[in-house]
């Protein structure tokens, strides 16, 4: 630059170039994690459906455990919506005031099925009040988290409760290692928990943790190895 203004256009065009190089990386990082997330929907909702295959061979076919894997597909084919509506920033948000209640009790109906299966105890304290947000995502919200605190809880309960302005979820389940919970709502990552399932994907938390703030709310995880985890929405 020879003189003030030539300056002042090269760090505009400077600036620019940085943008755009920002934003082709984003890009090229949001098709890759798209990539991957449908490379393992795929082979996650494969067990379902086979277990129905097989189920419906037997004579008389297993109507409850039926239910249970046509839960498991509705519930992958959600989060895919989910995942879709969240990477196409098409929020289709109507905030409005909900009794809280009713919304946390639509999540437990649609879980239902696998607290019985695994006789899992379910308790709910005080629900009382309104919240402000979105109801179907907020209800996609809890149910991941539920079947979650369901998924890794061989034997015990789940309890849901409020107070103040936080709401809690405690399962009594296998706990999360220390070394996994700072990494919990990256994108991909499993975990030790995950490795075990066999058919995580690492994306549930990640787009519940999106979801929240996209809500303009927070969460948070707490976890004893062995004895349980407490999530606060």
């Amino acid at each position: 630059a020879e003189t003030p203004l030539e300056k002042i256009y090269q760090e505009i065009i400077q600036d620019q170039e940085k943008r755009c190089q920002r934003e082709q990386r984003e890009s090229r990082e949001k098709l890759v994690r798209s990539r991957e997330y449908y490379t393992r929907w795929s082979h996650q909702i494969k067990t379902p459906i086979a277990a129905m295959e097989l189920l419906l061979q037997e004579e008389p076919a297993d109507v409850r455990a039926l239910k249970r894997e046509l839960l498991k597909t509705s519930q992958y084919v959600e989060m895919a919506l989910s995942y879709q509506r969240m990477e196409g920033d098409g929020n289709d948000l109507v905030i409005q005031r909900y009794e809280l209640r009713p919304v946390v009790m639509q999540a437990v109906k649609k879980v239902s099925p696998l607290l019985i299966h695994k006789h899992i105890s379910f308790s709910a304290g005080d629900l009382s009040g309104e919240v402000l947000t979105d109801e179907k995502w907020l209800v996609f919200v809890l149910e991941q988290v539920l079947t979650n605190a369901v998924k890794y809880t061989p034997s015990g309960s789940v309890s849901v409760w409020c107070e103040g302005e936080v709401l809690y979820i405690r399962d009594t389940g296998i706990g999360i290692r220390p070394e996994d919970l700072p990494r919990i709502f990256e994108w991909g990552y499993t975990g030790y928990n995950g490795r075990l399932d066999k058919r995580s994907t690492g994306v549930g938390l990640a787009l519940v943790k999106q979801v929240m703030e996209m809500l303009g709310n927070k969460m948070e995880i707490r976890s004893v190895l062995g004895e349980g985890t407490e999530v606060f929405l």
